[in-house]
This record gives C-alpha cells, sequence and structure tokens, in this order.
C-alpha cells in the first residue's frame, strides 16, 4: 500500500514530467524521483528531448552512486528497449534499485515488458500510485499509441452567446491578451497546429508560436481541399515554422513549388478527417491543436476525432455571427456528444473550459 511519501514522491515526479511537454515527441512525457532507503531524494529527471537521456538516466545521474537499495518512482513503466537509448529497466537493475512504483503501465508493445525485466532481476515492482494524474497528463502519447492516431484538441474563442466572430465576420479580438497568450502556450505543446481554408483566407494566419521561450515550433497544417487558400506571400509560408498544406489527391495546383503539400481522399466534409490523422501519425506527430473554423471543426467531430474541447469564453454578447460549432452529422439530441468538464480557469477576463468526450475514443 503506498505511503504519504509514496505519493509526494510520485507526484513530484509527475511536475518533473510536465516540464517536457512540446520537446520530446514522438517519445512519451516522463519524470523519475530517486529516494534512498531513508526517503531522502537523491536524484531526479525528466525526458528532456526525443533520442536524449530518459528521466530514469537523467535520476541515477544526479543520484551519483547513492542508488543501492533506493526506490524509483516513475511516471511511465521504465522502458524494456535498445532504441537511440538503451533500455532503463536494466539501468536501474544495474544501478541497484531494490524497489520501482510506476503510474501508468507502458502501452507501447516495442517498449513495454520492463516490469518484467526488473521483477525477474528481485527488484519489488508496484504500479498504479497516481495513475490518473499521469494518464491526463501524457494523454496526447498514450492516445497515439493506444488508438494507433493523434490526440486531437479542438481549441476555439467565443463571445458567452457562442459566437466566434460578429455579423460581418470580424474577430479580432473577442478574447483578452491573456487568452491568446494561453494559446501560444498549447500550440508549444502540440505538434501540430491545423486550420482549414476559411480560416487561411479570411485571417491569413501565423500560426507559429510566440512568447513562449525555447518552444520547439510546430508543423502548421493548413487543410486547403482545392489547393486556392494559401497563395504566395501567405504569412504561414513564412520561416518561422514548417508548413504542409493538405489538398485532395485530384487537384492540380503549384503549391509544391511553395511548401509541402499532402494530398489526401476526399469525403463528404471536404478531405478525409481519418486519412489526414493517420498521415500525420505516420510522420510522427503525436499531438494535434486544432484551430480551425466551424467547418472544420464540425468535419473533426463527425469523424469522432476530437478528444479535449478547450474553449475560451469572453464576457461579450454578439447576437449574431457565425457559431463555434458548424454541422458535425448530430440531428437530434440523443446523438449529442456529451462532454465531461476537467477544468475551469479565469484567465485574465475570460474563462477557458476544457472537457472531453464523456465516451474515450476506442482502439481499432
Amino acid at each position: 500500500m503506498a505511503t504519504a511519501a509514496d505519493t509526494t514522491a510520485m507526484q513530484r515526479a509527475i511536475a518533473l514530467a510536465a516540464r517536457g511537454l512540446g520537446f520530446t515527441s514522438p517519445n512519451p512525457i516522463v519524470g523519475c524521483v530517486i529516494t534512498d532507503a531513508s526517503g531522502q531524494t537523491v536524484g531526479e529527471g525528466h525526458h528532456q528531448r526525443a533520442g536524449g537521456p530518459h528521466a530514469e538516466i537523467h535520476a541515477l545521474r544526479e543520484a551519483a552512486g547513492r542508488t543501492r537499495g533506493a526506490t524509483a518512482y516513475v511516471t511511465l513503466e521504465p522502458c524494456n528497449h535498445t532504441g537511440r537509448t538503451g533500455p532503463c529497466a536494466t539501468a536501474l537493475v544495474d544501478a541497484g534499485i531494490s524497489r520501482v512504483v510506476y503510474a501508468v503501465a507502458d502501452p507501447d508493445r516495442q517498449a513495454t515488458g520492463g516490469a518484467d525485466t526488473l521483477r525477474a532481476a528481485g527488484v519489488l515492482v508496484e504500479s498504479g500510485l497516481l495513475a490518473a494524474e499521469a494518464e491526463a497528463e501524457n494523454t496526447a502519447w498514450l492516445t497515439s499509441v493506444r488508438i494507433g492516431r493523434p490526440h486531437v484538441s479542438w481549441k476555439y474563442a467565443a463571445s458567452l452567446d457562442g459566437r466566434i466572430a460578429a455579423q460581418d465576420r470580424s474577430s479580432r479580438w473577442i478574447t483578452s491578451p491573456e487568452s491568446r497568450a494561453d494559446v501560444h502556450r498549447l500550440r508549444a505543446e502540440s505538434d501540430v497546429v491545423v486550420v482549414g481554408s476559411g480560416t487561411a483566407r479570411v485571417d491569413d494566419p501565423h500560426l507559429a508560436v510566440r512568447g513562449v521561450p525555447g518552444a520547439v515550433q510546430p508543423l502548421r497544417v493548413v487543410v486547403d481541399t482545392e489547393g486556392t487558400a494559401v497563395r504566395p506571400g501567405a504569412r504561414v509560408l513564412d520561416d518561422a515554422a514548417p508548413t504542409l498544406i493538405a489538398i485532395a489527391d485530384d487537384v492540380v495546383t503549384d503549391l509544391t513549388d511553395l511548401t509541402d503539400v499532402l494530398r489526401l481522399p476526399r469525403a463528404d466534409r471536404g478531405l478525409s478527417v481519418p486519412a489526414l490523422l493517420d498521415a500525420l501519425h505516420q510522420r510522427g506527430v503525436r499531438s494535434v491543436l486544432l484551430e480551425g473554423g466551424p467547418t472544420l471543426a464540425g468535419a473533426f467531430a463527425a469523424a469522432g476525432a476530437i478528444d479535449k474541447v478547450i474553449g475560451y469564453l469572453a464576457p461579450v454578447l454578439l447576437g449574431a455571427g457565425p457559431n463555434a460549432l458548424a454541422d458535425a452529422g448530430i440531428t437530434t439530441i440523443a446523438q449529442a456528444l456529451r462532454l465531461d468538464m476537467t477544468e475551469t480557469r479565469r484567465i485574465g477576463p475570460d474563462l477557458r473550459i476544457t472537457a472531453v468526450p464523456a465516451t474515450a475514443p476506442k482502439e481499432r
């Protein structure tokens, strides 16, 4: 049974793991804390970047030999394979760790088995401590491994009556500078930012991260079915971040002269959302921030491809103008996409609401 000291150490490991958000993809974020036999912390670490040492290795290095008989607290089951780095399970055994407590089992078929390796070496292994908290923090990577597509967060900004723009389509600015800064943090934590052709035409968005020191720029993706929304000189084509334009596979275009182009099959709502997500997943994308307008958001919702909703609601009333979500294939209240609200927070004068589907997506 976990003690108060165990819980405190795992909470610290979870906090350490969060430092890797936006830097470790396509790998997970992981934190590790090592305590000696007296319960004193002797080493801490987190996975800092893909291809670099894992959290356990950083913690073992900081412990500097004070690991015989120690306990390691890890947010994810220690890996059991050799990739760009060696297996962490073996490193813990070699260091003389006598007990390992981890929060979440590794669902990656290639890396799993660390717990078995540890037990076979005589290490006491315990799992599940603060699993819900660790899963919530690592949800993008876990979703991508479990269901074979990137985790999708849909972000929108709206008035209190649900309008994303006024009747004349003007929308700058509904929400506050504080909310807009928070969106840049979301971008920095995501592999990809996606908008549709309507947003590209009306707003000429930049989509790069600003105001977040050290941020890794996400891939900017424009879903431009006919290949007509993004033209030379568009802000999304500058060199601030990489850009990918997704177009229908039967379109003739000169966009390939401007940037990377992805051809996808058509669907009832423009391009096939599953095909887009599959193509991104094949490129190593684990998290997507959907910033597109109501039409693109409706297509993702209709495809069952929204894993989190992040709404910024401003204390403004507009009365007319486009809604945040267009046709999502919902024709009756029984088909409504029910959500569980996970957080509400004041961001400047605005309210940020975070919610997830009440029914988790199924593995394919």
